[in-house]
């Protein structure tokens, strides 16, 4: 006699996606681009460390996609900008970050923005996200307000 179970299939997209996100590790080399393991470098930011700069918020929101972390991009979004949740295409890996400009955003500033180019694939097609994201003080922590497409 076979048992069954109420649990739900998984999609071949959906265990490709969850593959790719537990595919991070501690010791795995930071999604951000930055010469440190994931640990030292966005993970312990999204364990709860607070990101210094408007670029290393940036670099660890763009980790959070990767390893799909909801919490900590919901958490590092201004609540008046913020949406109610966050749902993952699974046909989408993202795969490299750009950093291609920044003004203010550092310890001495209030707001700051970051200029990037993130590299994905879609169905396995390559394609990136260019933009300009903008970010603020609130309640003495650097979060996402809000983003201009740049193209």
């Amino acid at each position: 006699m076979s048992r069954r179970t109420s649990r739900p299939r998984q999609t071949s997209a959906a265990r490709t996606r969850t593959a790719s996100a537990a595919a991070i590790t501690p010791a795995s080399p930071c999604p951000c681009g930055l010469p440190a393991s994931y640990a030292d470098c966005c993970g312990r930011l999204h364990a709860g460390a607070a990101a210094p700069t408007c670029e290393a918020l940036m670099r660890s929101r763009y980790a959070a996609f990767v390893v799909q972390d909801v919490a900590y991009l919901l958490r590092t979004w201004h609540p008046d900008t913020r949406p109610p949740a966050i749902d993952f295409d699974p046909a989408m890996r993202w795969v490299r970050l750009e950093i291609l400009a920044t003004t203010d955003g550092s310890a001495f500033h209030t707001t700051g923005t970051v200029t990037f180019r993130a590299h994905y694939t879609d169905n396995g097609r390559p394609d990136s996200l260019h933009e300009q994201s903008r970010f603020v003080r609130h309640e003495g922590a650097w979060v996402y307000a809000e983003a201009v497409f740049v193209e």
